[in-house]
């Protein structure tokens, strides 16, 4: 997505520390692995959470190499020395290949004793961590059904049940049928249902082009760091432009149009997140083919006696710190620095093999070392949330695996998720009994009372009413219109986040159901929009896709602050809100851009002396933007 290029690694390092050690830290990350956090960092426990880390459910960087690169973003591209060939030894590192090299370097820096940050460095990457858990309303879940609010749930269905009794009355008085002149359900199925499930269809079985292209990568056909992301980018834009064509080509009615739309904006989001996290997989793994050819290497090494080397031989080296891989206790500088030269062992050993020396048994054995230290920490990092290691990268990326990732209810990918024992089919029919009820309580609402003031407003249209004409109705057309949004607002939201992904969840075994949060409770409390607020905790699976995949990606790979990287990640949402409201009214208008990038300043203000701590009054805000959006947005498009 925005801001994913090849440049950094996920999250920004403040400029002390990159002035003072380069970006690469392969035995520091090695050293993370083990439990060990390096001096001058603090551990991930102590640190104080920044403003993106958005709730309870976060995790540090649990793998070896380190959650760098975790959207897929290449390598940093700084200048290398090689390794020479040595005329008294065999040939350990060729000397284009950077990848032994880079390590020995950045290790002895790490090594070195450096002051202990008081903060630690902002912008660390944080990923969500996927549990065991129910959303909020569903009948497994403990916490609601003993909720002491579990009453007003229940009123709220007698009241719509209440409602839709009563429009089904008038219908029959009027028409004769409890549905009316029934519109809107012949504008649903009276064309081309077949043509949108059988274009579904095709659209997700295009989702394989992602597939093919990390297989190609595997197969080295491809790089990933120099023209895979690239072509990624490129098969993207080409899906959503095909997706958005293709409405336009059938001239689909709105309901077509937006549920095939918003389903290719998912799909979108899938393949993005497949891709980049595989992606940087493909580097590792690459990483970690090379490092274990050069162990095979070493093997054949002859070693020196130590007279034909300038550099301490081994009488000066302490291995008692190479027997075992570091621990907590042990340490940063596990690896020992010699009082009299101040020099670690990792100096001299990088200083030896790039000056053309021969290396002693003892200095072979030390670099042994640390190279299977950092394999076994990409072989975790290739792990990822895997239980085993049959299922780590390159194993993930099968034909049917791939296929079996696209109906998750989740737009993150990971290698594996927390998974229910069983599907039980009466919750599924349950669900599915909701979902068909919920669907004609919003047919029946909008055609009560939405369908005849449009129909009214287009009418003053095709009269030819002038504009100031049409402004005279428009505040009556808003007053008409605000409750039965409202009302078809939140079934929308429960149709969607409460029935549809709780029935993907069940039959896929995705045991996750954390899809929302208590937005009901947002007011304007004074934290970052990308934390709690009402859009992340309304629409928590997209919130967690941008906050991996735009936000961080924009902090690494922009070298922007985190109140740009917000700004970005607000604007590109909004545009991906304004393209589904071009497709639905066929008209570019950016009123709903602009009410959400209004968002970012009603923050600010929210961090006020006047506002600061009023949770109530932040919460009546809150209550009135949703009356009032949706039904301002859909007049100002009628009248416009």
């Amino acid at each position: 997505m925005a801001g994913e290029r090849p440049g950094s690694p996920v999250g920004a390092q403040p400029a002390a520390a990159t002035a003072h050690c380069p970006p690469r830290r392969a035995l520091g990350e090695a050293l993370r692995a083990t439990g060990t956090p390096p001096e001058g960092i603090p551990r991930s426990g102590s640190e104080t959470p920044s403003e993106e880390d958005y709730d309870q459910n976060i995790r540090p960087n649990l793998t070896g190499a380190g959650l760098r690169r975790r959207m897929g973003l290449p390598g940093d591209g700084e200048q290398r020395r090689g390794i020479a060939r040595s005329k008294l030894a065999i040939h350990v590192v060729p000397d284009d290949d950077t990848t032994v090299q880079e390590f020995l370097e950045n290790s002895s820096h790490h090594a070195a004793p450096q002051q202990v940050s008081a903060s630690p460095p902002p912008g660390v990457f944080r990923d969500y961590v996927f549990t065991h858990q129910f959303s909020a309303f569903d009948r497994k879940n403990t916490a609601a059904t003993n909720s002491p609010f579990r009453g007003f749930y229940t009123l709220f269905w007698m009241g719509v049940a209440l409602f839709v009794f009563k429009i089904s009355s008038e219908n029959w008085r009027t028409c004769g049928n409890p549905l009316g002149t029934n519109e809107i359900m012949k504008t649903m199925f009276h064309r081309d249902v077949l043509v949108l499930l059988l274009s579904d269809g095709v659209m997700c079985g295009l989702t394989g082009v992602t597939w093919l292209v990390q297989i190609l990568i595997l197969r080295g056909f491809i790089n990933w760091d120099s023209c895979g992301w690239i072509l990624q980018h490129v098969w993207q834009t080409a899906f959503i432009a095909g997706v958005v064509g293709w409405t336009m080509v059938r001239d689909w009615p709105w309901t077509h149009t937006v549920f095939f739309v918003l389903h290719g904006i998912v799909m979108l989001m899938k393949q993005h997140s497949y891709a980049f996290y595989n992606g940087y997989l493909s580097s590792v793994y690459a990483k970690r083919q090379r490092l274990m050819s050069r162990l095979q290497e070493l093997k054949a090494v002859v070693p020196t006696d130590g007279v034909s080397c300038t550099y301490p031989a081994a009488s000066s080296l302490s291995m008692s710190s190479l027997n075992t891989q570091p621990s907590a206790q042990e340490g940063r500088r596990s690896i020992s620095r010699s009082s009299e030269t101040g020099q670690t062992d990792i100096d001299k050993i990088s200083r030896a093999i790039a000056s053309k020396k021969p290396l002693d048994e003892r200095q072979i054995l030390a670099f042994e070392r640390l190279i299977r230290w950092e394999v076994d920490a990409l072989t975790e990092e290739l792990k990822g949330t895997a239980s085993d290691l049959s299922k780590a990268y390159p194993a993930n990326l099968g034909f049917v695996d791939h296929y079996k990732w696209i109906p998750l209810p989740t737009v993150v990918y990971e290698l594996e998720y927390p998974r229910s024992n069983d599907i039980s089919v009466p919750y599924v029919a349950e669900k599915l009994v909701a979902m068909v009820g919920v669907i004609f309580v919003m047919i029946q609402v909008s055609q009560y009372s939405i369908y005849p003031i449009v129909t009214n407003t287009i009418e003053m249209k095709e009269r030819g009413d002038t504009l100031s004409q049409r402004f005279r109705e428009f505040p009556w057309i808003l007053s008409d219109l605000v409750f039965p949004f409202m009302m078809e607002y939140l079934l929308v939201w429960y149709l969607i986040w409460e029935i549809i992904l709780n029935i993907l969840a069940e039959l896929t075994y995705f045991a996750d159901r954390r899809f929302y949060d208590a937005w009901w409770n947002s007011g304007m409390s004074p934290i970052n929009p990308l934390s709690r607020n009402e859009e992340t905790e309304w629409n928590r699976p997209v919130h967690v896709f941008l906050l991996r995949h735009v936000y961080h990606s924009s902090i690494s790979s922009m070298k922007v602050n985190k109140h740009t990287a917000t700004l970005i990640t607000f604007f590109l949402s909004a545009c991906v809100h304004e393209l589904v409201m071009w497709c639905l009214f066929k008209k570019l208008r950016g009123y709903l851009l602009v009410l959400q990038m209004c968002q970012l300043p009603l923050v600010k203000l929210s961090r006020t002396k006047w506002l600061r701590g009023r949770e109530v009054l932040g919460n009546l805000i809150f209550w009135l933007g949703i009356f009032t959006g949706p039904s301002l947005l859909c007049s100002l498009y009628l009248i416009l």
